[in-house]
């Protein structure tokens, strides 16, 4: 699948315009994103990034410039990524790679991105190794990394049930790994809480028998390390068989419209999660302004988009950082000042985010959003508690 989003006027200027005037006229992006596949339901992420660029279209661009944006499905399949990002590079010649989604379609084109230097930004993953500018400096990531959020679902453990049995379902890669990590990492010398773990492939059917694996352990408490198609099941798995744990779902599965509508509301009662961006569900922004003006943005640019799919307000937030270093680029629109100008962001606060959370990034940070806060779910809505926790 491809979707280009381009104005009229950028399609005169390309008709009018020099090869060389062309490339100072347009600023190209490119992406990938799991539009068919096992996990399909993040395809709407790449839609809602798409109608966010056509609405800058139409307010003239950033800094006179019209994007062109410039998609395709990879399935989330690394090999697949690894052919589109190089018909990205080398045949689409886009500026840069933004939002790519997934650790191992990004794991894929790492080393690629970097030996091309060709800004690989923003990335939709969580994994920690996004942020090590020495090693990788083309690369960044955007959302709060896994480890991070491992270890505040264990600080949260240990100090309301420090005698848990804890399960652990993870999907058996870098992504999954990476949670099971910093989990691990935040329960220390108590790392033997954890009774039973199992994992998945990206290409099984379903995790039924990993969750009756689960249940048979005896735990409590229920890490679900998943993806949002393995996360329904493992919801509705869980209550069906009658194993009432303490459950606490990772945040990229944290949707209600793609996760739990889909497992049944009434079984993620008590769900604990953790949230960075306001939830345009919860009634707390009924009246917010920067929740209305989204809502406002889905009914023009895409109303075929769920309001209940987290998703959606997430790929709205995180374009507007990408806009923001488009426009603090100014008229240098080299790939190494993209990068410096992602790696300059200060105190810059996208109203959908929480309160409290801002985004920082230095030469030595590629960590944009270091903060988070623990939701329960109560039925009908995330219910936030406590204080912000990390950074």
């Amino acid at each position: 699948m491809k979707m280009k989003y381009v104005s009229i006027a950028a399609l005169l200027a390309a008709a009018l315009a020099s090869p060389t005037a062309l490339a100072q006229k347009t600023i190209k992006i490119g992406n990938t994103n799991p539009y068919s596949g096992p996990a399909s339901a993040y395809g709407t992420i790449g839609k809602t990034i798409g109608a966010y660029w056509k609405m800058v279209n139409e307010k003239g661009g950033i800094n006179g410039r019209m994007v062109e944006w410039i998609s395709y499905d990879d399935g989330y399949s690394p090999p697949k990524t690894v052919e589109m990002a190089r018909r990205l590079v080398e045949q689409d010649q886009v500026l840069l790679i933004f939002q790519s989604l997934g650790t191992p379609p990004n794991s894929a084109i790492h080393k690629y991105m970097n030996a091309k230097k060709v800004p690989h930004l923003f990335v939709a993953t969580g994994a920690t190794k996004w942020n090590d500018p020495k090693s990788y400096p083309w690369t960044m990531g955007w959302q709060p990394n896994y480890q991070t959020e491992g270890r505040i679902y264990a600080e949260h453990i240990l100090k309301n049930n420090p005698k848990a049995k804890i399960g652990v379902l993870y999907q058996n890669d870098d992504y999954g790994k990476d949670y099971l990590k910093g989990f691990k990492d935040g329960l220390g010398d108590k790392v033997s809480m954890i009774v039973k773990e199992v994992s998945y492939e990206v290409a099984d059917p379903t995790v039924d028998s990993q969750m009756v694996q689960l249940q048979a352990s005896g735990a409590d408490t229920f890490f679900n390390i998943t993806t949002p198609k393995f996360a329904a099941q493992a919801i509705r798995k869980a209550y069906d068989s009658g194993w009432k744990p303490t459950h606490y779902l990772n945040n990229v599965s944290a949707s209600i419209g793609s996760v739990l509508k889909p497992a049944g509301l009434e079984k993620a009662v008590g769900l604990i999660s953790t949230q960075y961006i306001k939830d345009p569900l919860d009634e707390q922004w009924k009246n917010d302004a920067s929740v209305n003006e989204w809502k406002a943005f889905m009914g023009k640019y895409y109303p075929d988009g769920n309001l209940a799919d987290a998703s959606n307000i997430y790929g709205y937030t995180v374009a507007q950082t990408m806009h923001q270093v488009l426009k603090q680029a100014g008229n240098d629109l080299s790939r190494a000042n993209i990068m410096k100008q992602a790696a300059n962001l200060k105190n810059f606060r996208p109203e959908t985010l929480l309160p409290g959370i801002r985004i920082n990034t230095s030469a030595t940070d590629f960590a944009p959003i270091e903060s988070e806060q623990l939701i329960r779910f109560d039925g009908k809505e995330w219910k936030r508690f406590g204080a912000i926790l990390g950074k």
